[in-house]
C-alpha cells in the first residue's frame, strides 16, 4: 500500500495561488485524487488523475484548479489559481490501486489510502 505526504498548503489572499504537492511512496499504474475538507463540510473531491494521464476535475474547481504528476518523482500536484475564501480546507491526496478513477463526485468511496492532508487558508 503506497504512504502519502502533502506539501504545500499555507495562507494567501483571495485571487492567489498555490501549488500543493503529493509525494507517493509507490506510483505503478495508481489512480490519484485531490480533495478537501472545510469545518463543518463533508469531504469533496476536486480532481482526479488515472493512469496513465485522464484528468477529471469538480465543477467547482474546473478553471482554476490543475493536476499534473511527475512520474519519475512519484509526486502529484494540485496547481491552485484565483483562491477564494471558500477554497479554505484542509486538502488531501489520496490514492487506490487501479489504474482507473471514478468520477470526482464520486471519488471519496473508491480510496482506500489518504496522506495527512496540507491546510490552505484563504483570507480576503
Amino acid at each position: 500500500q503506497a504512504q502519502l505526504m502533502e506539501s504545500g498548503g499555507g495562507s494567501v489572499q483571495a485571487g492567489g495561488s498555490l501549488r500543493l504537492s503529493c509525494v507517493a511512496s509507490k506510483f505503478v499504474n495508481f489512480c490519484m485524487g485531490w480533495f478537501r475538507q472545510a469545518p463543518g463540510k463533508e469531504r469533496e473531491g476536486l480532481g482526479v488523475i488515472d493512469y496513465p494521464t485522464r484528468i477529471f476535475y469538480a465543477d467547482s474547481v474546473k478553471g482554476r484548479f490543475t493536476i499534473s504528476k511527475d512520474s519519475n518523482k512519484n509526486t502529484v500536484f494540485l496547481e491552485m489559481n484565483n483562491l477564494t475564501v471558500e477554497d479554505s480546507a484542509m486538502y488531501y491526496c489520496a490514492a487506490r490501486p487501479y489504474a482507473t478513477c471514478p468520477p470526482p463526485d464520486r471519488a471519496l468511496a473508491a480510496f482506500d489510502t489518504w496522506g495527512q492532508g496540507t491546510q490552505v487558508t484563504v483570507s480576503s
